[in-house]
């Protein structure tokens, strides 16, 4: 189960994308809008979202970082005086503003998350889930005024607030349930399924190499610490002009100055975060599609150039290795020609697929298959094993093959070569073709095996 779920690239990609979202509504005006003597918010749209596409643990995590992003927006000396209630530094209450602030949206990130997992439990659930949508917003505020009120009831706020009906309660309320249900829509329409599948196909794991992997980081590293760097000089650069036009520049205005400029970081890094993300996904998918242009169309296998680019990919990462060893295999189908004259070409065909089918079981899990041409099938094992482990395969492998028809017996000779890790692929096909030869010429329905 803990591989298969490392294998969701695309669901890490989309909640990435999701929380970089949030992020960028939590320190912009995106989310807010202000409206004396406190700001309305609705960051929480993307929480909402979250919950309904995937689950209370995350969009718990993204009402953590809503809550975190509103906290911190409220520690500046420019803001409403109301929403200071929101800063620890600000509210003369810090225990009540990171609960007001950060717990009460971790809550109410939970509790929906909650509620849209219990409504994926029954057959109308797309109802569940707009009628879900539409409450949300009401939630959020039941939570929000209500530990307004407990922890700063001077202020005038408590829970009842929430249940005031109003044009913008309605608006953003219909806003909130449009959104979710389209995202719903669209993270479960067909096209998305197709571009889901295609990224979290474990096969694109061979198009990863670590250097790639390095290069990204490097990248990665690079945006953060040219972003920090931008945001330093141009916090310092502000703080510089404003005293050159005459103005006192305070350390409440160097502190504000330095406070949007981190903002603004945050939301540059997230854009810049969403855009990585979509690059990746774009490269896996058209990784895909090239790779499955170069796979046999009608066993499923590797076609011959990329089996052969598989297998020099193999010996470049096993080169370092000393003494490093693997098997090589070619499977031939005997008379394969006398099963398409007598029985057709549909029978034929099912016999190569059903070849192909028992060559993945037998070897998937110790290298590779591909299909060379016509009748003839070869195989990599990566992994060491023995010769009499092998024989054990093979002929497991003839046996299975044997009962493909009940018209004919089917079989197939094989010749196996033990090569050394450093040997040139040409030479090992050429080795390997022999022992094949060797096979045939033994009587068919065989294997022959030569070690180095």
């Amino acid at each position: 189960m803990k591989e298969k779920q490392m294998n969701l690239k695309f669901e890490h990609y989309v909640l990435g994308i999701l929380l970089a979202i949030e992020i960028i509504m939590s320190f912009t005006f995106l989310g807010y809008i202000h409206i004396a003597p406190i700001s309305v918010t609705t960051a929480y749209i993307p929480i909402v979202i979250i919950a309904c596409l995937f689950g209370p643990a995350e969009s718990t995590v993204a009402g953590l970082l809503f809550g975190l992003g509103s906290m911190y927006k409220a520690s500046a000396f420019y803001v409403m005086p109301d929403d200071k209630l929101f800063s620890p530094f600000q509210s003369g209450f810090p225990v009540g503003s990171i609960l007001l602030s950060v717990g009460s949206r971790a809550l109410f990130g939970l509790l929906i998350g909650l509620i849209f997992s219990f409504i994926k439990r029954f057959p109308h659930h797309k109802i569940g889930k707009g009628i879900c949508a539409l409450i949300a917003p009401k939630l959020h505020a039941l939570l929000v005024y209500g530990t307004m009120g407990l922890f700063f009831p001077e202020k005038g706020f408590d829970y009842t607030l929430a249940f005031s009906l109003n044009v913008n309660d309605s608006l953003v309320s219909v806003i909130c349930l449009l959104v979710v249900l389209i995202s719903d829509s669209v993270y479960h329409s067909a096209f998305i399924i197709h571009y889901r599948d295609a990224i979290n196909d474990t096969e694109q794991k061979q198009h990863w190499t670590s250097k790639m992997r390095i290069v990204l980081i490097l990248i990665t590293v690079f945006v953060l610490c040219m972003a920090i760097f931008s945001t330093i000089y141009f916090s310092n650069r502000s703080k510089y002009m404003l005293g050159v036009h005459g103005i006192n520049v305070t350390d409440e205005i160097v502190h504000d100055i330095q406070h949007l400029q981190i903002q603004f970081l945050a939301a540059m890094v997230s854009l810049n975060f969403i855009l990585i993300l979509i690059i990746l996904m774009t490269y896996t998918y058209m990784k895909y599609r090239e790779f499955q242009g170069e796979i046999d169309g009608l066993t499923g296998v590797m076609g011959r150039r990329l089996f052969l680019r598989h297998c020099d990919e193999c010996q470049r990462k096993l080169k370092n290795i000393p003494d490093s060893m693997g098997w090589f295999l070619f499977v031939d189908v005997d008379w394969f020609k006398s099963i398409n004259d007598t029985f057709g070409h549909a029978v034929g065909d099912k016999t190569l697929l059903h070849i192909a089918r028992y060559l993945n079981d037998t070897f998937n899990m110790l290298g590779a298959v591909g299909r060379m041409g016509g009748d003839e099938f070869a195989v990599i094992i990566e992994k060491q094993i023995t010769r009499e482990n092998l024989e054990e395969k093979l002929n497991s492998f003839l046996l299975s093959v044997s009962t493909i028809l009940t018209e004919s017996k089917v079989s197939c000779s094989i010749g196996a070569y033990h090569f050394n890790i450093s040997e040139d692929m040409q030479e090992i096909l050429s080795k390997t073709d022999g022992v094949l030869y060797q096979a045939k010429k033994n009587g068919r329905a065989r294997f022959e095996i030569r070690e180095n």
